[in-house]
């Protein structure tokens, strides 16, 4: 029963320094203990300085205090390690295969919870706190533990990654911002990921608002296939009431009529609801590009979240337009056929019987033809710029989207994709289906045009080879095709 009641503090029988059990006790003037190793390497370092200080509270002393050792704490930690108080850690605290392992942890390793960007390793929470409570860490940067540490560091000078080079869309250390990025446009890491952050936020509330719009789709879907049914029931009633007055005569046609009205019935309604299940998985998949754009924002990893958010798919726009509900009329023209009939008699019957029809219910999502500037804007698309791929001489606006031309030549890094003889650019979005997008310039020299992604980069170019305006253009502008 005493062994039980005997649960000492763990702060107690800690040493601050090293943070595990003090292994040769001794308490300096000011009343704190710590291993005797601890202390005086500690001490060691401070003999230039001939002001020894406590590690934990920071009072000094002069001369170097002598240390003896603490027999009762020495007891106490005895005892703490006889009666195996030290309890292991729960096995949801290591890390398994999909987890990031702490560095400094020697045997089984916990999970770690931060990553620190300046020791390029991970810690425990245990091993993080001198991070914490140290001065000498205060100006280290600490992310979300990761196993892709090694993505922070240029490979070419193996420093972190701190900058953003704007011309080239890539993360960059200080040295790379004076060798071979020099004269480009260059930022911090966090004031592109301030701006991408905000892009990323417009994204999201597209997307957010897409899915607002597939539900309100939806919606009137649902309406359109409850007025189908309403108005096949009504048909069904007056069919009922006209066949009773006729059913002398028409007695083999009724059931026919009925089938037939059931089965458009069935087949109007499988068609809306193929519709909707078309629009859910839409939202579906918005939903999951939604979860995706929220997780990208809150990565505190600058580096990694610039190349996951350049790496990021542009949403396309939906194919499906807004749904309208048009009055469903064509089974009441069955009502209207029956009465015709029901006034003739047999002799007449099978002459009229043609003229009863069910016309199609129009529950269609196809676009009809634009005609006005809103029309077209429901296909319009932002376009910008591919920065891998403009002629020396044309100069990119800070977000890809205005291109300028320039009497002196940039100096571009190299690549395949880039213009080298005619002054062109190419878009990075590729263009499916119906597109529009609209073009503002000044000067008279200036050209648009819709290639192939595979457009000879070293030849004179789409623009001098077909009659398409400003043919003869200093600059312009290519948007691809797939």
């Amino acid at each position: 029963m005493a062994q039980q009641e005997f649960q000492p503090h763990q702060e107690i029988i800690c040493c601050s320094v090293c943070l595990d059990l003090l292994k040769e006790p001794v308490t300096v003037p000011c009343g704190h203990s710590f291993c005797m190793r601890c202390i005086e390497n500690f001490w060691d370092g401070e003999d230039e300085k001939e002001i020894y200080s406590c590690p934990q509270c920071r009072q000094t002393f002069t001369p170097r205090p002598v240390l003896g050792k603490n027999t009762t704490l020495a007891d106490l930690v005895e005892k703490l390690k006889n009666m195996d108080l030290q309890a292991a850690p729960d096995d949801r605290c290591y890390a398994g295969p999909a987890d990031v392992g702490c560095d400094s942890c020697t045997g089984r390793k916990l999970k770690a919870i931060r990553s620190c960007l300046v020791c390029r390793v991970s810690y425990c929470e245990k091993h993080l706190q001198p991070h914490y409570n140290s001065p000498g860490f205060k100006d280290h940067k600490l992310v979300d533990a990761s196993k892709k540490l090694q993505d922070n560091i240029c490979s070419n000078h193996d420093e972190v990654m701190k900058m953003f080079c704007r011309t080239d869309q890539q993360c960059i250390c200080y040295l790379c911002s004076v060798d071979e990025h020099k004269g480009h446009d260059i930022v911090s890491a966090a004031a592109a990921r301030t701006e991408m952050q905000r892009e990323l936020g417009e994204s999201q509330q597209k997307v957010q608002q897409k899915i607002q719009d597939r539900k309100k789709d939806v919606t009137v879907l649902q309406q359109e296939v409850e007025a189908i049914d309403r108005s096949a029931d009504e048909a069904v009633k007056d069919s009922e009431q006209l066949f009773t007055q006729l059913i002398h005569v028409i007695e083999k046609r009724r059931p026919e009529m009925m089938q037939q009205i059931r089965s458009k019935q069935k087949a109007e309604v499988n068609r809306a609801e193929e519709l909707q299940e078309k629009l859910e998985q839409e939202i579906a998949e918005l939903s999951r590009r939604d979860a995706e754009l929220q997780q990208l924002s809150t990565m505190e990893d600058n580096a990694q979240f610039l190349s996951n958010y350049l790496s990021l798919p542009h949403l396309s726009e939906s194919s499906h337009s807004d749904i309208k509900i048009y009055p469903v009329r064509n089974f009441e023209e069955v009502t209207a056929a029956l009465t015709a009939v029901k006034n003739k008699l047999q002799d007449i019957l099978s002459k009229e019987w043609d003229n009863i029809s069910l016309v199609d219910v129009d529950v269609s999502l196809s676009p009809a033809e634009p005609e006005t500037r809103a029309d077209f804007l429901r296909y319009s698309h932002e376009i910008t710029m591919d920065p891998n791929t403009p002629h020396a001489r044309l100069s990119l606006s800070r977000k890809n989207t205005q291109v300028k031309f320039l009497k002196e030549k940039m100096s571009y890094s190299s690549h395949p994709d880039r213009f080298t003889s005619i002054c062109q650019v190419l878009s990075t979005e590729s263009l499916t289906g119906r597109c529009y997008w609209e073009v503002e310039w000044s000067g008279s020299s200036v050209g648009v045009a819709v290639a192939y992604k595979d457009i000879d980069r070293t030849s004179q170019g789409v623009l001098q080879n077909r009659s398409v305006p400003g043919s003869q253009c200093r600059s312009s502008v290519l948007l691809q095709c797939v």
